[in-house]
């Protein structure tokens, strides 16, 4: 139990050290002499080429974030020249038997839409998480040639899938900007279905 203390403590004290170095600058965790960190490395800041350079009495908390912004806030952030707010929606939804992967646009128009039985699994095989692999995989190759490049993950359900379906979108070519998990909980709603007895 001593050792994992240890190892947890020394992890944590190294984690702490790297993130106080790459933020500080001559001390100040608010310096601006350095070039700015981005939580997506393919975010671009805008920049007011006729404004004079920030100054280090501004807030902190506009400079830099380690969030993406929420919707309906306004970001100096651009992912390809556009808004958090205007980048298309990949929407997983992973059931215990499937999983189901839509690219919808900031309005939620359809542009492209696959799932496991779609790519060719049958029967138990589509509940596996090499299907909902492949399947990120053709969404994301479809998504391209439409024209996205940029997308935000929203993941509804618990089903093997959930994790192996965004590792397929960012296989196939996509750059995942944010995930977001909308999977509905229930505030004990329906009785749930009785034990499995084998």
């Amino acid at each position: 139990m001593y050792k994992l203390n240890c190892i947890l403590s020394n992890s944590v004290r190294k984690a702490c050290q790297q993130v106080a170095t790459s933020l500080s600058v001559e001390g100040s965790i608010c310096g601006v002499a350095s070039p700015q960190r981005t939580v997506c490395i393919s975010a671009v800041r805008l920049q007011d080429p006729a404004g004079p350079p920030p100054t280090q009495t501004e807030n902190c908390s506009k400079e830099f974030s380690f969030l993406p912004p929420m919707p309906g806030q306004d970001s100096p952030l651009r992912w390809g020249g556009k808004k958090y707010d205007e980048l298309p929606i990949a929407h997983i939804k992973a059931t215990y038997n499937n999983t189901h992967i839509q690219v919808t646009d900031n309005e939620g128009k359809y542009m492209v839409r696959t799932s496991c039985g779609t790519e060719g699994f049958r029967n138990v095989k589509k509940s596996t998480p090499v299907a909902a692999q492949t399947a990120g995989i053709a969404a994301a190759t479809k998504a391209t040639v439409a024209g996205v490049t940029f997308v935000r993950v929203l993941v509804k359900g618990l089903g093997p899938g959930r994790l192996s379906a965004i590792k397929g979108l960012t296989m196939g070519g996509l750059e995942v900007v944010s995930i977001t998990d909308n999977t509905p909980v229930p505030h004990n709603g329906c009785r749930p279905r009785k034990a499995r007895r084998i």
